[in-house]
């Protein structure tokens, strides 16, 4: 590898590192605002400057600088300390001196730099300019002047995100950013340009003046607003929590969120169930914990066990699911189901119902079949890297399903199920190029499996993954594409109806049961089963409104819990504040709930759970190790089952990104943002 020095210190490097990297190499700290590890350079900040020999007697952007062989770098001369001094005088010549009030005070790259390398005056006395603020949606908020135009927006929404709605117009002193047309932003993840902003000119503006970052907090855990489990770190203070924002992980999103994961944290607060409530006389009445537990065993005593059944939502954690699942096991019901959308997974091998390729490895695939999936609703941080492979020319994408805007070009195959089964025989070039593909791979979302006919849709796309031969020695290319944060988790722990149970979709019709026990289940319409129905979860939604008696849970952000996302890796959620109210911990009610049915659960603590669900389950101990980076060879032949198909497209599972679950729901953010959206979808149909 070539070599250079850095201030006398020499350095091994990759070919094609610039001056920046090899610098950091050494470990020297080159002050940057426009360069990003992740975007495209643009080299218009200038404060990156070092000098170089052999080279012009001049400072140079080291961002734009490509390193070379036998290259001495110097990063503290005093040649290099004036320029740094000057540009930084540069950048604050009509920077408003309004700090104390910038909701960037105290995590602002300009502050920091200015102190570390700028001067400690200024010589410039004109008067400053003003720029108009500029209307980028309810998740942005403008304030322009302080914009040194480093255009770290501008490429992240037209480079990552894959919708150039923001850009740079005029020249020189006139120059702005803004919007097309003045209209808003969007994307999926246009939160992210609030975080990559390295002064105050945009700010997140649903929680505008609401905190000072010293005052927060910190708390590393998962997000379950869809199923990839994002690492972010919960903010808070006192009971509230009052930010989401990413973690780095390599391995899942990146340094990227989602806007619903970062910003549905105000429906937190909103619509909580924070204390039991028993249904007397028609109406929902407050309640005490013996009184609610009473009125379950009651009626339960007076119920056979095949009367029973148990529904978990979208949104829980392994342990409570463990706990529900033992408790209803000991009552002798049969009747359990996670998959209250009624997908057609859960028989089979594990690798059945995982993304094998894993997240970070689909990079690794150079032809890419979708069926029945939109990755920019379902899984907008897994779209990004779908679309970085496509923009560099090293991956092409068919879809069969919905003819959606997925921020890249791809071959459009067909819309129902009938394209799957016929697709093998096809002579299409994509067709082709997925059969010569060293590592093709198969994305199955939940639009193909959550149907009637599921399972025979599972059947004939594991039929058409054999036929391409996606699963080798080596490589493992079937990928479900899982929505829901509990679902991997449900179905590794055979949260599936036992041998003569109802499913999901069969324990809600009329008459099916006599008691309906929904574990944080609100996406299933329980409203017309004539069940008496316990509703256990943290918001007052879909699930708790036919209840007849509400157990008040906590929500993610307010337990201990596990969570397996869709690439079988099991990662760990930290508690951040605790429940509101009476509210408790879902596995603690459980735990309750037991003693009160007399079959007590063998468990005091969550520990003593945890080990169960260990021994019972040792997936769960794999902490962080996602199973698809030793792939496994296994029969695709046994999936599914024979049937008729219907000629339905085969259409997402999301049809409102910012109101999948209950929380996001309650969220007054979220609802401007589907208000906004829909606005969009309107418009362009029109």
């Amino acid at each position: 590898m070539p070599k250079a020095k850095v201030n006398g210190v020499e350095v091994e490097f990759e070919p094609g590192m610039t001056v920046l990297q090899v610098a950091e190499l050494a470990g020297e700290e080159i002050p940057r605002f426009c360069y990003h590890e992740r975007l495209s350079i643009a080299g218009n900040c200038r404060m990156c400057l070092v000098e170089v020999k052999p080279g012009p007697p001049k400072p140079q952007a080291s961002c734009a600088l490509p390193a070379a062989e036998n290259q001495e770098i110097f990063t503290n001369t005093p040649m290099v300390k004036k320029a740094r001094e000057g540009v930084m005088e540069f950048l604050l010549i009509n920077h408003p001196l309004d700090c104390p009030i910038c909701d960037q005070g105290g995590e602002c790259d300009l502050q920091d730099q200015a102190m570390g390398y700028g001067r400690d005056d200024s010589r410039y006395s004109e008067n400053k300019r003003a720029v108009e603020e500029k209307e980028m949606g309810p998740l942005i908020k403008t304030v322009m002047t302080r914009c040194i135009q480093c255009t770290r927006c501008v490429r992240f929404i037209t480079e990552v995100a894959g919708v150039p709605e923001i850009g740079l117009i005029s020249r020189g002193e006139d120059v702005e950013i803004t919007t097309y047309l003045g209209a808003a932003v969007t994307s999926e993840l246009s939160g992210n340009v609030n975080d990559l902003c390295p002064v105050g000119a945009l700010t997140h503006r649903p929680w505008a003046f609401n905190y000072r970052p010293w005052e927060l907090k910190k708390t590393q855990s998962v997000d379950v607003m869809d199923a990839l489990g994002s690492s972010i770190r919960v903010d808070s203070r006192g009971a509230a929590v009052l930010r989401v924002l990413p973690r780095i992980n390599e391995d899942i999103n990146e340094e990227w969120l989602s806007d619903k994961s970062r910003y549905a944290v105000d429906g937190l607060g909103r619509q909580r169930l924070d204390r039991p409530y028993v249904r007397k006389g028609g109406k929902l009445t407050a309640a005490t914990w013996p009184e609610a537990f009473a009125a379950i065993a009651d009626k339960a005593a007076a119920i056979a066990p095949e009367k029973m059944g148990l529904i978990a939502g979208d949104l829980q954690d392994a342990e409570s699911m463990k706990a529900a699942m033992d408790l209803f096991a000991s009552l002798g019901v049969k009747n359990i189901d996670c998959r209250q959308d009624g997908s057609a997974l859960g028989a089979g091998p594990r690798e059945s119902w995982l993304f094998n390729s894993t997240l970070a490895g689909i990079e690794d695939a150079d032809v890419v079949l979708i069926i029945g999936a939109n990755p920019r609703l379902e899984a907008p941080v897994f779209n990004t890297r779908l679309r970085k492979q496509w923009v560099a020319g090293k991956t092409r994408i068919g879809v069969v399903g919905q003819q959606a805007d997925l921020t890249y070009d791809y071959d459009y195959l067909g819309a129902g199920a009938a394209t799957v089964s016929g697709l093998a025989k096809s002579k299409s070039d994509f067709v082709k190029a997925l059969k010569a593909a060293e590592r093709p791979a198969i994305i199955v979302g939940q639009g193909a499996f959550a149907r009637e006919d599921g399972a025979a849709v599972l059947k004939a796309a594991a039929a058409l993954a054999k036929s391409f031969n996606v699963v080798r020695e080596g490589w493992n290319g079937w990928n479900v594409l899982h929505t829901a944060a509990a679902r991997v988790g449900g179905l590794d722990m055979g949260f599936v109806p036992a041998e003569g149970g109802l499913s999901a979709r069969e324990m809600i019709k009329p008459g099916a049961l006599d008691l309906l026990f929904l574990l944080g289940a609100d996406e299933c319409d329980a409203s017309a089963s004539g069940a008496f129905t316990v509703y256990l979860g943290s918001h007052g939604d879909r699930g708790a409104h036919k209840a007849d008696v509400i157990l008040p849970g906590a929500a993610y952000t307010e337990k201990n819990g596990l969570y397996v996302n869709t690439e079988g890796r099991v990662q760990l959620g930290e508690r951040a504040v605790f429940p509101k109210g009476e509210a408790r911990e879902d596995w603690a009610i459980i735990r309750a709930l037991s003693d009160r049915l007399g079959k007590t659960l063998p468990y005091d603590s969550l520990d003593q759970l945890r080990a169960k669900l260990f021994a019972d389950h040792p997936t769960f101990g794999q902490i962080d190790f996602a199973p698809g980076s030793m792939p496994t060879v296994f029969d695709l032949s046994g999936l599914g089952a024979d049937g008729d198909m219907s000629d339905a497209p085969l259409a997402s599972t999301v049809e409102a990104f910012h109101l999948t679950n209950p929380i996001a729901r309650a969220s007054v953010t979220m609802a401007e943002c589907a208000a906004l959206a829909s606005d969009a979808t309107k418009m362009a149909a029109e």
